[in-house]
């Protein structure tokens, strides 16, 4: 039996809509986990159904986590924007990784974590 998940506020920054992009594939299972995702990417374009945010400066929720599919030059030029978000948590997914990011974050209190957003989610660990 699936153990039911409290619902969480995740935005997936580099959402592409698509479905074969890791990113995509990470919006789906967020949703089919109950979970409420604010896809975010530059073009504005819609997710798996989801209407798309342009820029991590136009959440106004609170985002338990924020979980990153761009780059490590990309995350950093967007990590101002990732303070000001103040997600619970960042996820830096496998090829995201950037030591800048991370110490940034995290001497603004905002943890970080080296993962797989799709292992966490299937592994029950999200």
């Amino acid at each position: 039996m699936k153990q039911k998940v409290r619902q969480q506020t995740v935005a997936v920054l580099g959402a592409s809509p698509k479905p074969e992009r890791y990113s995509n594939q990470a919006v789906r299972l967020l949703k089919e986990n109950g979970h409420r995702v604010i896809p975010v990417n530059p073009a504005g374009n819609p997710v798996e159904g989801l209407a798309a945010t342009r820029r991590l400066e136009d959440i106004t929720e609170t985002a338990h986590t924020l979980t990153v599919y761009v780059g490590p030059e990309r995350g950093e030029a967007l990590l101002d924007a990732m303070i000001h978000l103040k997600p619970g948590r960042v996820i830096l997914n496998p090829g995201t990784e950037s030591e800048i990011i991370e110490s940034r974050l995290e001497e603004n209190g905002i943890p970080v974590m080296r993962a797989c957003t799709l292992v966490m989610l299937k592994t029950g660990q999200f």
